[in-house]
């Protein structure tokens, strides 16, 4: 627990941290008076929560199944759709519609490999291994094209690392990682929007991690998928900061596509990460509209991100001529129905690739390299023994 009255008093007032395997040593003290562990969460550190349950259970048989996996539920069909934002809306039916081109494409002249989605997602959860996310798993109805026979399937949508380091870094080989999202935790110092699902209505933060070193300043410039300069401000970092961070007040909506974050050491680029605002395919679960929904797609007004321009900054980062970009996007913006799906999934393809995907039917259906979700590892409906709850024991106890 970080607490500023440690010093003045022997309890803490505040939300304690989750407890991680360097935690445990606080638990195994049965000499002091009073002693709780009440903060477990698998999708930060799951390995404290099986240390724990080893110590008071025992060891799981050799071979037990999905001892390091842990899957997190987000949506269910009984939810309802409207309980998504149109931004996961999108980013879900997208991965779905990836994920089904992946198998036509990897299964070419096999008809009975074509499918259609149908409908919305009936169930999306987050999938970690190894204390790492490993991306979406979203479930959801399909009819086989030739057939037509429906069936339901299972996408396994799985982000790409976007970073990229310079050479010769000197003071800046401190610098460890560079991530754009919303939702971070500052204290257990991670993205709670996993995989960075942003929309043109967010607002984004950019962290930055480092390790020990000599104190420096560093710039941190953002620029849109248009080749405009939305933020340009100084970071500096203290001989042992671990993390920086910062969310500058950008007007809305965010032009969708690629943006790209740098941190520059006197105006050279020392590391650059891309991260993706999706165009969104609905407003308020339902399809977009040309004439009333354009502007969510056009950029802020007037072009500026804050109130000041950095235009100036264009020929010093070496920018490609903006008109061109400027131009496809503003053609874009007017996109709607099958063309603005099209775009929705390209922007997506760019930054999110299917890792495989499963069919919730017991035995092998028409489609020869889907296989059941029940026997893929990864699958949200695969076999996880150590999450099991069977009926309450005599002795109060369900293990």
């Amino acid at each position: 627990c970080k607490c500023q009255y440690k010093h003045i008093v022997d309890w803490c007032g505040c939300s304690p941290n989750d407890f991680k395997p360097q935690d445990l040593v606080r638990i195994q003290q049965l000499t002091r008076p009073t002693f709780f562990a009440r903060k477990f969460e698998s999708m930060v550190n799951q390995e404290a929560i099986d240390i724990l349950d080893t110590h008071l259970y025992g060891h799981y048989a050799p071979g037990t199944v999905a001892i390091k996996a842990y899957w997190e539920s987000l949506f269910e069909q009984a939810d309802g759709v409207g309980s998504l934002s149109d931004v996961a809306l999108t980013a879900y039916s997208s991965f779905f519609r990836l994920g089904l081109r992946s198998l036509d494409s990897s299964q070419t002249s096999l008809e009975t490999c074509r499918y259609e989605p149908i409908g919305y997602p009936v169930s999306v959860h987050l999938y970690f291994y190894d204390e790492r996310f490993q991306g979406y798993l979203v479930r959801q109805e399909v009819q086989n094209v030739g057939s037509r026979v429906r069936e339901t399937v299972e996408v396994w949508a799985v982000p790409q690392a976007t970073m990229q380091l310079e050479n010769n870094l000197r003071e800046f080989e401190r610098l460890k990682n560079l991530e754009v999202g919303t939702e971070w935790d500052p204290k257990e110092r991670i993205f709670r929007n996993f995989g960075g699902v942003i929309g043109p209505l967010d607002e984004p933060v950019a962290v930055q991690k480092w390790v020990r070193g000599p104190n420096l300043t560093a710039t941190i410039v953002w620029i849109d998928p248009a080749q405009t300069v939305a933020a340009s401000y100084d970071i500096s970092v203290d001989v042992d900061a671990e993390y920086t961070q910062y969310k500058p007040p950008l007007q809305r909506p965010l032009r969708p596509g690629a943006w790209t974050v740098r941190v520059l050491r006197l105006w050279e680029r020392v590391a650059e990460a891309r991260f993706l605002v999706m165009p969104l395919a609905f407003k308020g679960r339902e399809p977009l509209h040309q004439e009333e929904d354009s502007w969510l797609h056009a950029g802020p007004p007037g072009n500026l991100y804050l109130e000041q321009g950095f235009q100036q900054l264009r020929s010093v980062l070496k920018l490609p001529p903006q008109e061109p970009a400027l131009q496809e996007a503003q053609q874009r913006a007017q996109l709607v129905g099958k063309p603005l799906e099209a775009w929705v999934d390209r922007t997506v393809g760019a930054f999110w690739v299917t890792g495989d995907l499963c069919s919730t039917l017991p035995s092998p259906g028409p489609c020869p390299s889907l296989g059941p979700c029940t026997k893929s590892t990864w699958s949200s409906l695969a076999p996880d023994p150590k999450s099991e709850l069977g009926p309450v024991k005599g002795d109060g106890r369900i293990r």
